[in-house]
């Protein structure tokens, strides 16, 4: 008897995820095209585990000791996400979904409350702190294929390895931290029915602005640029932000500014090969009260404005915005570079100048100093103290 014809197309989703769990677990075969890479991927890797897909699962939280060292070695990221996480909890008020924010192992770290009356049974069980939303625990889910593979996803309806979780969709996307590792993951659930928005678009959106908070929170002794070709879209998620460590080198890109300068972070290139300008050329563009415009070596013009990290609690940047009157240097053409009145080796010299230069405005008066700087006396004498310390031992 000849085999039954295949239908070429499909009227809906939902048929061609049938056709591809048909292919996959009736007939062995590779359904190529019907569903997403990345799932197809996870279905191969929880049946090499030997999961069975009519097994139910159960939402178990990990242990307390485990939840207490999760929450605790992930407060940077919470503190980087907490109003985000809120604001878009809000923004999501008319609507029966959840967001989630895992670590990089999967452990639900933040979840927001309910929303509407109907029942959500899986999600109410999987929607707490503490509980492991990882691909070896639950199979194949947006939020457990990105915290394997670290990369955006969505996963739809029968999409889901498991027959018992087919009534949810989800969509999530990464969170990295400065050394380019994943830090969390970010993720929006329903159950019952599909999104009715573009729900991977909207999580990508505050996964980026999250990740960019966390990647400035763990950046306290760095020059940080934020960078992109138009000034007006600075201070949002499409910005380019990059940071530069006391010795100038290079310590990280966000994604943005990697597609920007199409550099790679991770191998730590010269400053000047990615920006064009040597790093007392960028270290001096945080004097300017506006943004700059500044060709990169590949010939994109990008508008450029820099901050100093405030470490030990020192805000350079408040101090040299109240220092005095603006400088020649600061009111030269926005495509000008500003030159540093005396260019330092690395930010820790800069840091020294700042504070020489400051307590010497102030006629050598620490309380005045202090404020101005925005941290407290003792601080300031102790960081005085240091310095001559530092010289003494200097080669």
């Amino acid at each position: 008897m000849a085999e039954p014809a295949r239908p070429l197309f499909f009227q809906t989703a939902e048929q061609r995820t049938a056709l591809a769990r048909q292919r996959f677990f009736d007939e062995g075969e590779r359904p190529t095209g019907l569903v997403n890479e990345a799932v197809i991927q996870s279905w191969m890797r929880c049946t090499a585990t030997r999961r069975n897909p009519r097994h139910a699962v159960s939402f178990d939280p990990v242990t307390r000791s485990r939840m207490h060292a999760c929450l605790t070695r992930n407060q940077q990221l919470l503190l980087a996400g907490n109003d985000d996480l809120q604001q878009l909890a809000a923004a999501l008020g008319g609507t029966s979904c959840r967001v989630l924010l895992t670590d990089g192992q999967g452990v639900v770290i933040h979840a927001s409350a309910p929303l509407g009356t109907a029942p959500q049974p899986l999600l109410d069980a999987g929607s707490r702190v503490g509980v492991n939303l990882a691909e070896g625990e639950i199979g194949t889910t947006a939020p457990g294929i990105v915290a394997r593979a670290a990369s955006a996803c969505t996963v739809q309806g029968a999409e889901h390895f498991h027959e018992m979780l087919q009534t949810l969709h989800c969509a999530a996307a990464p969170i990295r931290d400065v050394h380019g590792r994943l830090a969390g993951v970010l993720d929006l659930s329903i159950e019952g029915s599909p999104f009715g928005f573009d729900a991977a678009g909207l999580v990508a959106l505050y996964a980026s602005t999250i990740e960019n908070r966390l990647l400035r929170l763990q950046s306290p002794a760095h020059l940080v640029l934020q960078f992109q070709a138009s000034p007006r879209v600075l201070g949002t998620p499409l910005e380019g932000l990059a940071g530069i460590d006391v010795s100038g080198q290079l310590a990280w890109l966000n994604p943005v500014a990697q597609r920007l300068t199409g550099a790679n972070a991770l191998a730590h290139p010269p400053v000047d090969t990615v920006f064009g300008l040597a790093f007392e050329e960028l270290l001096a563009l945080h004097r300017a009260r506006e943004p700059r415009a500044l060709r990169l070596p590949n010939g994109l013009t990008v508008w450029v404005r820099a901050h100093i990290g405030s470490a030990d609690g020192v805000d350079f940047n408040r101090a040299v915005a109240t220092g005095g009157p603006p400088s020649a240097a600061d009111e030269a053409a926005p495509d000008a570079p500003i030159a540093d009145t005396a260019p330092s080796s690395t930010l820790d010299d800069h840091r020294d100048r700042v504070i020489s230069e400051t307590l010497a405005a102030c006629g050598g008066n620490i309380a005045r100093a202090a404020r101005q700087l925005g941290v407290s006396r003792g601080l300031l004498y102790r960081r005085l103290r240091a310095a001559p310390a530092a010289e003494a031992s200097a080669p």
